[in-house]
Formats: structure tokens, sequence, C-alpha cells
């Protein structure tokens, strides 16, 4: 595998790295603070094309490869990987389903608006129904020529301040037949392309997390929102499969985010240790200090190898789904791993936040959670090296 970039995949990490390091990085804080929302920032996220950087250039992407996206996204998450998940939820998880999986018409009518001016959202985990989505409840009827949908989806990115959400919901579900949803497996869900502004769907942005404060993270309630066959995304008892394969690209996506994370984390780490004087010397000159930096470094360059793999298999238009789960799993452990390593370099300041470490630690921590647990990834792994089913 060449692990050497071209000279445009490295031009565009420098542009990223510079948009990052001028319009991103510095609202980072006070967005943590405040809990804010980016308004200011969106519209310069679509004017340098980085909501579409994987699209094709027909449906108003930059058609960019995969390791190019990827390093885009590193960048972002390391100047705040709260507008990482905003960014990556919206082309990962929905701009790329879509792309593969939507009809002609579905993709002349969402790609351009996601690449240029409103977010999407990728509704698949619920209240009662996170690691284990054959479970969910939420129900689509068939009416005419229409779906029904009925249900709540929870921490969802992106679900009160988008264009549009994919909804999975279960269609195999008559009447006082969700108690038992997870008696029925997967075969009955589906997917739908449901706008935000349907009557009946409702947004309602979750507040106090630990971390990605100045994202917009949602419950989301469906109430007889009304959408046409039309609205359908790929077959009807399809939507398990679409889940699964979008989130091979959320997996990469959030691999990428994760060594952004690690990255800064050394940038302070170093930063710090340099300025800092204790007994007489500079805190970069102590051992255990240097093992601490060392520990940091050695997560970032295995984390880095092992997204650019998936990238490298994409391109190559090979299935990554292993591969981005393992990258997954290692990214996001080294990021916590990382964060916590550069709070202990900064000592008692590392545990406020005038130095941005805190914020690192907590951002980092909900990435070992969500697109697939921890535990989750080792029983897929498990189960693809010895090829029993811990599921079941």
């Amino acid at each position: 595998m060449d692990f050497d970039l071209t000279a445009e995949q490295d031009q565009i990490r420098k542009l990223a790295r510079d948009f990052c390091t001028a319009e991103v990085a510095p609202g980072a804080r006070e967005l943590d603070r405040t809990e804010g929302y980016p308004h200011e920032l969106l519209p310069k996220l679509f004017e340098v094309g980085f909501l579409g950087a994987p699209i094709p250039t027909e449906y108003g992407g930059m058609g960019l490869d995969y390791l190019s996206y990827g390093l885009i996204v590193e960048e972002l998450g390391r100047a705040d990987a709260s507008i990482r998940s905003m960014v990556s939820v919206n082309v990962g998880l929905v701009a790329l389903t879509i792309l593969r999986w939507g009809s002609a018409a579905q993709k002349a009518e969402w790609l351009p608006r996601l690449a240029s001016d409103g977010l999407g959202a990728f509704g698949l985990t619920e209240p009662g129904a996170g690691s284990d989505p054959s479970s969910m409840t939420t129900g689509a009827s068939r009416d005419g020529e229409d779906w029904i949908l009925n249900g709540a989806k929870m921490w969802i990115t992106n679900g009160s301040t988008g264009i549009v959400t994919i909804v999975f919901a279960r269609t195999d579900l008559g009447e006082g037949d969700r108690q038992a949803a997870g008696e029925r497996g997967s075969t009955g869900i589906t997917a739908f392309l449901v706008p935000q502004d349907e009557q009946g769907y409702t947004g309602t942005p979750l507040k106090g997390k630990l971390g990605l404060r100045a994202g917009d993270t949602a419950e989301v309630a469906l109430r007889d929102v009304r959408v046409p066959d039309a609205n359908r995304l790929g077959d009807v008892g399809g939507g398990l499969k679409i889940a699964l394969n979008a989130l091979d690209s959320g997996r990469y996506s959030l691999a990428a985010g994760c060594t952004g994370i690690s990255q800064a984390c050394l940038d302070q780490a170093v930063r710090y240790a340099d300025e800092r004087i204790q007994f007489g010397r500079k805190i970069s000159s102590f051992q255990l200090v240097q093992q601490l930096i060392s520990e940091i470094y050695l997560d970032l360059e295995a984390s880095r190898a092992l997204y650019w793999k998936v990238a490298w298999k994409h391109d190559k238009g090979e299935r990554h789904t292993i591969e981005s789960s393992v990258a997954k799993t290692f990214c996001s452990e080294a990021a916590v791993r990382s964060a916590d390593r550069a709070v202990q370099v900064h000592g008692g300041y590392g545990y406020s936040d005038e130095y941005p470490v805190g914020r690192y630690l907590r951002d980092a921590r909900v990435t070992t959670l969500y697109e697939g647990t921890s535990q989750i990834q080792r029983l897929l792994l498990g189960r693809h090296l010895t090829g029993e089913n811990a599921f079941t």
C-alpha cells in the first residue's frame, strides 16, 4: 500500500488545514462553552465545498477521492470535533448513502442540496434501540401511494437543523405489533427520505451533552408523517442492508475525525510542555512527560495508517466493512487515550477550559459509543475471525 499523497491530495489537505485554522478553530471554545450552533460557519463550509467533498461534480460536489475526503475530515476533527460530526454525518452517512442507493430522481433532488445549502441526518437509533437496530419500533404503514410514519429517533446528528433525514422504519408491523418488533428480525426495515419540514416531523435539540456541544444532536418525533413511495430509499425490507452499508462510510469518517483529535492532542501537548517550567526547566525535558507525548504519537501514526487503508481499499473498489470497523474501534479509543494523556501533560490546567485538551477528551469519549460501540465492534470482528455469531 502506497502511503504517499498525490500533489492534489496534499493540496486538499493544505486547503482544509488553512480553512480550519482560520475559520473553525477560533470559535471552538466559545461554541463549546455556550452549546451554540455554528450558524455563521455553516455557509462557509458549503462555500469551500467540504459538505460535498466526495460527491460527483454532476451533483454539485467536489468529486474527490475517498482519501482526500478523509484528509478534510481529519483536519475538521483536529479543529473542532463538533463541526466534524456535522460534516461527516451529512457526507458519510447521508449523501454517500443516497448516491449508492437512491433513484436518479432522489440523487438529483437531494445531492446538490446536501452539497450546497442543507444538512442531512441519519435516523436509525431509537430511545430503546441502539446497538440492536432490529428491535426498532418506528413503523411505516402503506396508505395508497404514500407511507405514514410514526415513532421516535434518538441522538440524531443534524436532526433538528437539517433538510432531510433518512428514517429507518418497520414496514412489517400490523396493529399492536410494535412490542414484538424485536422478534421479527431485520427483514421488515425500510429506509425513507423524510424532509424535515414535513408535517408531523419534529426535531428537538438535546442539550447538556458531555461533548460535541456545538453540534446539533436531536430527538426526533414522527407523528403521522406522510411521504410518497417515491421517497422510499431502496427496496421495501432492504433498510437494514442500507444502514449497515452506510455505517461503513460513517465509521471511516469517524476514524478520520478521531485521528484529527489525536493530532490536536499531540500539537497541544508538545506546545504546552515546551512552555511550562517546573524545577527550573521545561517539562518537555522530563522523561515521563516525553513518554506521554510519545504514546500520543504512536497512537496517532497507527490511527492514520488504519483510516488510510480503508480509503485505499475504497478507492480500488473493494469492500472494507472489516477495515472500517477496525479503524473506527482503534481510532476512537486512541483519541480517548491521547486526550487523557494530553490532560495529564497539562496537569491542573488540563482540567479547565483555559486549554483545549479537556474539550478534546469530552469530544473523543462519545466516539467509542456511536456508530457501533467498541463492544459491538469487537463482536463484529469476533464473528469475522471465528465464524461464530455472538449476537444470537
